[in-house]
């Protein structure tokens, strides 16, 4: 009977997905408090209200941790853009679908993003993290796009930095008021329109 209650107690606390959430949600805030040095387990279950062995339930170690919650979260990122684009948009209407997603998911999900930023900055954190299924689904848009001669034959890496990153640059000037952003977001839009389209005969 004590070996009953105690495997179920143990499969509770493994399958508690609100505690987990929790846990991803005070990395991420103690993260942008206190620097990746500065976030020790304690401070971050401290954050969660749990207890500092309740994380390592879920997580073998502080690496790990910040590891899995990155590659979830920058997973994320991309499969926002990418379900609000479909293969039968034109180029214009892809592109203009890539950039604004992009723009909301940064304005909507502040600290999840700023958090990816952070972590994709810091070369000994990121190294192994490199593999971004949904990254390689906004490849295949353009390569798709570029096969039916709908977008120049353009590397996606530029392409995408040319997408992007000025979308970057535009959301995170919190002194900026948004309806200017909405203005310099539609001139953008225009800007990689033409850059990236072929010229249609």
């Amino acid at each position: 009977m004590f070996i009953y209650y105690y495997e179920w107690g143990e499969a509770m606390r493994r399958k508690d997905d609100q505690k987990q959430l929790s846990i991803k949600q005070a990395v991420i805030k103690t993260i942008l408090a206190e620097g990746f040095h500065g976030a020790s387990i304690s401070k971050i279950a401290k954050a969660a209200g749990v207890s500092p062995a309740t994380v390592y339930v879920y997580y073998d170690s502080k690496d790990a941790m910040l590891r899995d919650i990155y590659k979830e979260y920058s997973e994320d990122i991309y499969t926002y853009v990418v379900k609000r684009v479909t293969r039968e948009m034109d180029g214009k209407q892809l592109i203009e679908s890539l950039v604004r997603s992009y723009y909301n998911y940064i304005t909507e999900h502040g600290e999840v993003f700023y958090f990816v930023e952070q972590f994709s900055s810091c070369p000994a954190l990121v190294n192994n993290c490199r593999n971004r299924h949904n990254r390689s689904q906004v490849g295949m848009l353009l390569d798709d796009l570029k096969k039916r001669q709908v977008i120049k034959n353009v590397d996606n890496i530029t392409i995408t930095a040319l997408m992007f990153n000025p979308v970057k640059s535009i959301a995170l000037q919190p002194e900026v008021r948004p309806e200017v952003k909405s203005g310099v977001l539609e001139d953008l839009i225009r800007m990689i329109q033409d850059a990236l389209l072929k010229k249609q005969p």
